[in-house]
């Protein structure tokens, strides 16, 4: 069981992938029995959010100096330039609603939305830290509880029942 645990933090770490697919794997026979849901949110909510401070105060520094670099280059312009427009975007659509926009981004399971993007978002408009964080947390939770219910069927069954 320890390697299930040890598994979905992970998962809950990764880029693009984050809870959105923890959660499910979690809930999944996938590596054994399914784990119990409070301990699995609770693990993948640390493990999405332990990278957040080291983005959002390390990102753009990084992103930045490896933009002119001969291999990495490509890359890091590309990643500059989806925080950079994923948070004009965030900006111009929220306007002085910027911290709940910033929390139904991160929390509404889309792909390239999450708290790595939300994150650097955050970071490049530089919006305050601690108002950022409380953001994306409960971000976090929302997109957990969105994939819990989905992963348990609880959509699909309200699809079959209102159709």
């Amino acid at each position: 069981m320890f390697i299930k645990y040890l598994v979905i933090f992970l998962v809950s770490m990764v880029p693009l992938i984050e809870l959105r697919g923890a959660v499910p794997i979690g809930l999944s026979p996938l590596l054994g029995e399914a784990i119990p849901i409070l301990p699995l949110y609770i693990t993948c909510i640390i493990g999405n959010m332990l990278p957040v401070p080291i983005i959002f105060f390390f990102a753009r520094k990084v992103l930045v100096w490896g933009a002119d670099k001969k291999y990495i280059g490509k890359f890091f312009k590309f990643c500059l330039e989806k925080g950079e427009k994923g948070g004009r975007k965030l900006e111009e659509k929220a306007g002085s609603g910027l911290y709940f926009a910033l929390f139904l981004f991160v929390g509404i399971p889309l792909p390239g939305t999450g708290a790595w993007t939300g994150t650097l978002a955050a970071s490049l408009l530089d919006m305050d830290f601690k108002k950022s964080i409380v953001a994306i947390m409960a971000g976090v939770i929302l997109a957990g509880i969105i994939m819990g219910l989905a992963s348990a069927g609880v959509f699909g069954a309200i699809g079959a029942i209102l159709a």
